[in-house]
Parts: C-alpha cells; structure tokens; sequence
C-alpha cells in the first residue's frame, strides 16, 4: 500500500485500515490499535507491521503512544448504538470501549500530548440511544478535555452506490471562523443531528459547533458500475432465484415485474428482514433498484449477507455480493489485500467506514484543523 508523509495520527479501532486509506496522505500513522485479532492481522498484510499494536485499549498505557498526533481517529464498536441491536448504550462493553479510549486521551492531555484534533466514527443511532443521553454523554466527556465539538452525519452514497450513513464527532482544540458556520447547514447537518443539538444542555450548545463542510461533487456512478465480471462470480441456482423471488411482498414482485416488462438490464440490492404480518414473523426479502446496494453489515448470519438480483435478457439471476464488491462500495482500491475467507473478509469491510468520505473530510475539515499545509492525493 502506498505510504503517506502528512501529520502524525493515532488510529484506534482501527479495522482493516480503511481510515488511515482515507486520511492518507493528509494524515501519517504513527500507532494503530484493534482489539480484533483477525482485523489487525489484516491491518498488517495491507501496511506492514510496525503501527499495528493489537490488544483491548482499556490496556494501552500513554507511553506506548509516540510523541503527540496531530489527529486521533476512533472508529469506536457500534454494536451498541445501532438500530439493529439492542442499544444498551455506551454503558455496555463494545460500544463503551469509547470510555476506554477517552481515559487514553485523558491521560495525554495531563501530559501535554493530546492530539489537537479527534474524529470518532459510528452510526447514526448515537444521536438518539437512550433518548439521545449517550450522544449528550460523548459532547460532554469530549467538552470537559477541552475540546470543542461538533459533528456531522455523511452518507457514502455521496462518493460510492452505497447507501451507509455514518455520524462523524469531530473535536478540535480550537474552532478557527473559517471552519465554521452559525447554524446547522445541509447537507451534512441533517435533521437528526439538529434535534440532538438542540437536546444538549445550554452550556454544552452553546460551545457545540457547527462545522463547515461543503458537498462534494454529484456521484456518476451506480451499483453495476463496480460488480465483478459474471464469468469471475458463483450464481445461485434457479431454484434458489425462485425462493428469493418467492420471499418477496406481493408490491415488490409487483415493482419486480415492471422491470422485467422495461427490457433493460437491472440489478437490485436484496436484504432479508424479518417482518410482523398479522402478528406473524415472516422473512421477506427486499430490493432495492435505485442504483446503490444497501448497507454493509458484518456477516452474522445469513440474513445479514447482501445478495444482489439481476434482471437481464437471460430473466433472473442472484448471488451474493463478492468481498471484491464490498471492498469497492467501500471504496478501498483493488490493491488492496482482501482477507482470504468470505466471512473474515465481509467482517472488516461491514464494519469499516467509507474510504472517500474520510477523504472528503479530511482533505476539507481535519487537515485544515490540524493546521496541515500538506498536498492533497485525489481518488
């Protein structure tokens, strides 16, 4: 993988890498850290071995971390804030390794090394677990290190035909005018985001900031833009097609069948979701033909893999969607070094975040912040 000469930057939860591939080459690693042993060791295959320090971040110690970062990302567990999970909050053990990392931050501050600027990642679910009390929590523990906060919820749909939604906290030590607006301004500030601003107490709104981001260039291309040739990929059976087509709501075979009247090649992202008809749980599966494949999510279970249905001149076909694919909707490069199997490989990039958008704000908000006259790799 190519090797950056910007900043120097801290990467926690780090995954697979896929934000240090974005904050690249604004931002330089100098430490990484996963508790995850399959993450990390996929983390060195794509950088080498010397940033990695695999291990649980509640044990990392200040004098393990070199020097003082310009930027520290966390791209911290969301298992606890998302809609598909129970939500017990940042008081549970994945999502509450946040605390673990906020203690690290804590202990540099008193040492004088605290990264000027943070960026933490996760879904958007943080702006409203437990009424928005987790969210009110995380502005706070930030605010009280002297930091001002502010955030910004950006959908990868912007850059790649991959609906992913994703809320980025970002605290700098200073708020420069030229990096902020006075009030909530689209695209970025979206309604959800308003009203848990508008939750925080008075103090903490009145030092939230509202940063600015401008929208990035209208994105030209579609989910079939990045699928694998059809003689490179397994399809499923036509029995299988059948029972896939057989799960669907009577609207959408309905929607369905209007495409195969158009004439024209389509490809559809298909989930299947447990549903409540009648008061009984019935698992359909839905599509979507709006050009972008649905969310990525970390493969726990057959329900949670995306298929993909194509509708052509040979009638339907399905399969599912290749760790290739995922990596491109992720936006990663093809020289990226996939993991070898399926599942570990759909892991990482399920749990990943969206390359060029961490591009789009580093290149327009953290590099600026961090005060980085640094030249700038365009995707």
């Amino acid at each position: 993988m190519q090797r950056d000469s910007g900043a120097p930057l801290f990467e926690f939860f780090a995954g697979g890498g896929l934000a240090r591939l974005g904050l690249e080459p604004d931002f330089s690693c100098v430490f990484a850290n996963d508790i995850d042993p399959a993450k990390a060791r996929a983390y060195r295959e794509a950088f080498g071995d010397q940033e990695m320090h695999e291990g649980d971040v509640w044990t990392l110690s200040p004098e393990a971390l070199p020097g003082k970062a310009a930027l520290a990302w966390a791209s911290f567990p969301c298992q606890d804030l998302s809609l598909a999970g129970a939500r017990r909050g940042l008081a549970a053990p994945r999502s509450g390794a946040f605390w673990g990392f906020h203690r690290l931050i804590e202990k540099l501050t008193a040492e004088g090394r605290a990264p000027d600027v943070l960026a933490l990642e996760n879904v958007t679910g943080l702006l409203t677990s437990h009424a928005g009390a987790d969210f009110v929590a995380l502005v706070h523990a930030l605010d009280h290190l002297g930091y001002r906060v502010g955030a910004l919820e950006i959908d990868a749909a912007c850059f790649t035909p991959h609906s992913r939604p994703r809320l980025f906290v970002v605290a700098a030590r200073n708020a420069p005018a030229n990096l902020c607006v006075s009030g909530p301004h689209a695209p970025f500030h979206t309604q959800a985001l308003r009203s848990a601003g508008a939750r925080l107490p008075d103090a903490l709104r009145k030092r939230f900031v509202w940063w600015r981001l401008d929208a990035p260039p209208v994105r030209n291309t579609r989910l079939a833009d990045v699928l694998e040739d059809d003689a490179a990929v397994a399809w499923n059976s036509e029995e299988q097609t059948a029972r896939l087509v057989a799960q669907m709501s009577a609207l959408q075979r309905a929607r369905l069948d209007a495409l195969r009247e158009g004439g024209r090649r389509e490809v559809g992202a298909v989930f299947r979701r447990i549903r409540v008809e009648h008061g009984v749980r019935v698992q359909r599966a839905e599509a979507r033909f709006d050009g972008l494949a649905g969310c990525l999510r970390t493969p726990a279970g057959g329900s949670s893999r995306q298929l993909l249905l194509f509708v052509d001149d040979s009638g339907l076909r399905s399969r599912l969607l290749t760790p290739r694919e995922a990596a491109r909707l992720m936006g990663v490069d093809d020289a990226y070094p996939i993991p070898s199997t399926q599942t570990a490989a759909l892991h990482l990039f399920g749990d990943g975040v969206c390359v060029p958008a961490v591009r789009w704000l580093s290149q327009h908000l953290l590099a600026p912040l961090a005060g980085q006259a640094v030249a700038r790799l365009r995707a």
